[in-house]
């Protein structure tokens, strides 16, 4: 004779049936701080505020730099940024760290802005009957367009002032010249105009928001956020203007 073995089976009236095999319940995956934040819509809003204010930062000495055209030689302050930390970080070091972390807060504030935008989409599928008008006016409504366009003329200035491939002179080092070689021409200047404009828009959104999440009053974050995006856009623009006009040359 011969022994199988056979299933458990518990009979009900003229039904056999088979006991199922106990699921052990699955462990959940750990994840860290860093992942778990970025994952919280909380933690992308706090990626585009820090990111936010580097890139602020960032305009803000850019605007201060291209300013010394008027005052001093622009020249010798390219040179004066490569010669920055030279002893530690080799000469035009620091300014190749800085592009770096410029890319790098670029990317997370355009990647956090995008993946909030789909959050907030598939939120609610289903479209207003009537938009609300948006908070902030017109330069909340027009971020992402904005947001296109500056990213578009970044490409661009950065081959064109930075690279030289697109600038008319475009000779390393020649700060003053590159410049003016550049905006001598309307389309040139037409075309900045746009993108710093842009830049102004999204800029007062921006500082708008920050300010009123730090709990300011409406009307005071309104007020600072459009001085401090007047102020970037008029110093911006004052150079290609300066140019254009024959006041620099």
């Amino acid at each position: 004779m011969y022994w199988t073995t056979r299933p458990r089976r518990s009979y009900r009236g003229r039904m056999a049936v088979t006991s199922p095999a106990p699921v052990r319940p699955e462990k959940p995956v750990a994840q860290g701080f860093p992942r778990r934040l970025w994952a919280s819509t909380v933690g992308k809003k706090a990626v585009m505020a820090v990111t936010g204010a580097i890139l602020f930062g960032y305009l803000l000495a850019h605007m201060i730099g291209n300013l010394t055209i008027f005052f001093g030689d622009i020249d010798g302050y390219g040179v004066f940024l490569r010669r920055l930390l030279a002893p530690v970080l080799g000469y035009g070091g620091l300014v190749w760290v800085i592009r770096a972390v410029l890319v790098l807060a670029v990317v997370l504030h355009m990647t956090a802005a995008i993946q909030l935008a789909r959050r907030s989409a598939r939120a609610r599928p289903v479209g207003y009957a009537k938009r609300p008008r948006a908070q902030g006016g017109y330069a909340a409504r027009t971020m992402r367009w904005g947001g296109v366009i500056i990213a578009l003329f970044v490409g661009y200035h950065l081959l064109d002032l930075t690279a030289g491939v697109l600038n008319p002179h475009g000779v390393d080092g020649q700060i003053h010249a590159n410049v003016v070689a550049d905006f001598r021409h309307w389309y040139v200047v037409a075309a900045y105009t746009l993108a710093v404009v842009a830049l102004g828009f999204h800029l007062r959104h921006g500082l708008w928001s920050g300010l009123r999440s730090l709990g300011r009053a409406p009307s005071r974050s309104a007020a600072a956020a459009l001085v401090v995006a007047l102020v970037i856009t008029i110093g911006f623009l004052s150079v290609p203007y300066a140019v254009l006009f024959g006041i620099v040359r």
